[in-house]
């Protein structure tokens, strides 16, 4: 019998909680505090010629959005970690926010990357081959400030590098999500693949304190079947239940014709773990799907439904969860801006 509990929770409706005109937006984390709901995310400029396509890559930046609500909507403040030269790991990019807070402190882990050419712009349009390089230069970094609202100060060299390629993680490192234990011990959950076309995956590293130093827990990815076959899967979501003392994380499927966790390519699944390594899944993996209900009764299949983060009340229990998603079924294909989702999370009847 499978001893993993099945997620005990139910999306409700969908609302829109943060768009804008003029910017996609894409990823999202969101933190209450003193009654204010804080969302960090990243945006990028919106232009009817690019679309979506790599204009992310080269154009990202994290801004800063509040409500007094935690479903929203939600309104820009600032811009968090804009470009700051390429130089930097993170000088021309910087995109998958997760906002923790611990100690009085707030912590802002994220990935990062620059690149050497014009970019990707209205004047100019790079090759897959420049797309790819740029792509391989995604490293995790970190900023930390005394107050939500900032100023956040950044590392100049990235929190977690790859390994060299006698490993699977030796290209990137990206998708952080971090749990942070009340003694400040600190978990990452993190993303990266061996080579062009292999299945994305995830690892995991720990340090003593959220500053780190992190280093691995394993030499092999999370979720590897007994054959050896990987799992494609990213997206992570992860944190700690104290009163359960449990790892729960939250991915996302995402296989492309080989194994599948859920056998429904966008979809959610939950696991489970004693020691944020050796993760089970319970008789029911999958959470959600791309098929989704409105406030106002309306249903619809997105063409993602991406980055998934939890809104916990004082309690520690889930109260919301907010993704990445836009106007159109075909994944990564928007004509419009994206947006930020929220649903409000319902306890499954018993």
């Amino acid at each position: 019998m499978n001893s993993v509990k099945d997620f005990p929770y139910t999306l409700g409706q969908a609302r829109i909680a943060l768009q804008f005109s003029d910017y996609y937006s894409w990823d999202s984390s969101v933190i209450e505090v003193d009654g204010r709901y804080h969302l960090f995310t990243s945006r990028w400029s919106y232009s009817p010629k690019l679309q979506f396509g790599p204009n992310w890559l080269f154009n990202s930046e994290i801004i800063h959005s509040v409500s007094d609500r935690p479903l929203g909507p939600y309104h820009f403040q600032n811009v968090v970690l804009p470009r700051r030269g390429r130089q930097y790991f993170d000088g021309m990019n910087t995109h998958n926010a997760c906002i923790k807070s611990y100690g009085g402190k707030y912590y802002l882990y994220y990935m990062g990357c620059t690149y050497g050419g014009p970019g990707f712009d209205e004047e100019h349009e790079v090759s897959d081959s420049y797309v790819l390089e740029t792509w391989n230069r995604k490293r995790i970094g970190l900023a930390v400030a005394d107050s939500i609202d900032g100023p956040f100060i950044r590392r100049d060299t990235p929190l977690l590098e790859p390994r060299d390629c006698s490993h699977w993680d030796c290209t990137i490192t990206t998708n952080p999500t971090v749990a942070i234990l009340p003694d400040g011990q600190t978990y990452m959950i993190y993303k990266s693949r061996s080579a062009v076309g292999m299945p994305l995956q995830l690892g995991v590293a720990y340090a003593t304190r959220p500053e780190g130093p992190f280093t691995r827990l394993t030499e092999e990815p999370l979720f590897q079947r007994p054959d050896g076959m990987p799992y494609g899967m990213e997206d992570p979501y992860f944190w700690y239940d104290a009163k359960r003392k449990k790892f729960c994380l939250i991915a996302k499927d995402d296989a492309h014709g080989g194994p599948s966790i859920t056998g429904y390519w966008g979809g959610g699944f939950y696991a489970e773990s004693d020691d944020a390594i050796h993760f089970s899944l319970p008789d029911h993996p999958l959470i959600y799907t791309r098929d989704i209900v409105w406030e106002d009764g309306r249903h619809s299949t997105q063409g993602n439904l991406e980055r998934p983060t939890v809104l916990f009340n004082k309690e520690g229990d889930p109260t919301a969860i907010f993704f990445s998603s836009g106007a159109s079924e075909i994944p990564y294909s928007y004509e419009k801006p994206t947006f930020v989702l929220a649903f409000p999370l319902l306890p499954k009847e018993k």
